[in-house]
């Protein structure tokens, strides 16, 4: 079954795009390519509980099982020793980030307290979109009494466009609620 965001995209938002930008050809149109999301877990990664226990929450959340990354430095500031756990990352393309996509812009966003929107600053120079999340918990998926504490996630949009204005073009078309310049 195609995602329903998915179906929009093709259907309304890619041509809506297109005529927007005066694009001679449809391939020209931004589009979203995989998102990456990442739980740094730091000195509870060497914990094996906790570990198995954030990553059965990474696998809820995205329907995908995460990978366990590891250091590659050792810093003694920060008590890491190379090779040891460092966090989850998954990393999600086509119907599986469509669906998590629609599910983070509908559901999860909206419940975050005392949320105005996201930060237009987050875009680097290929058109990118990163933004972090405090509480992995507003996601419907995760039960708020099993979840032992309370821990951040970082999302990376990978957006395949010509500048920055045409990948803030897209996910505003996408729905994702961006902090307007008049809004304080």
């Amino acid at each position: 079954m195609i995602p329903r965001l998915k179906e929009i995209f093709n259907k309304e938002i890619q041509p809506a795009l297109k005529d927007h930008f005066k694009f001679k050809n449809i391939y020209m149109v931004p589009k979203i390519e995989k998102v990456i999301l990442n739980m740094g877990l730091g000195i509870d990664a060497a914990d094996s509980k906790i570990l198995k226990s954030c990553e059965e929450d990474m696998a809820k959340i995205t329907g995908q099982k995460p990978v366990i990354t590891k250091f590659k430095k050792s810093v003694a500031n920060f008590k890491t020793r190379k090779g040891s756990n460092a966090g989850l990352k998954v990393t999600l393309r086509k119907n599986k980030m469509y669906e998590f996509l629609d599910r983070l812009v509908n559901i999860a966003l909206p419940r975050i307290k005392d949320f105005r929107g996201l930060s237009t600053k987050g875009f680097d120079k290929f058109g990118n979109y990163t933004f972090g999340i405090k509480e992995h918990i507003i996601f419907p998926e995760v039960s708020f009494d099993r979840a032992d504490k309370v821990r951040g996630l970082d999302v990376v949009i990978v957006i395949k466009a010509i500048s920055k204005e045409h990948s803030f073009a897209l996910l505003e078309k996408v729905n994702f609620p961006f902090i307007k310049k008049g809004d304080n």
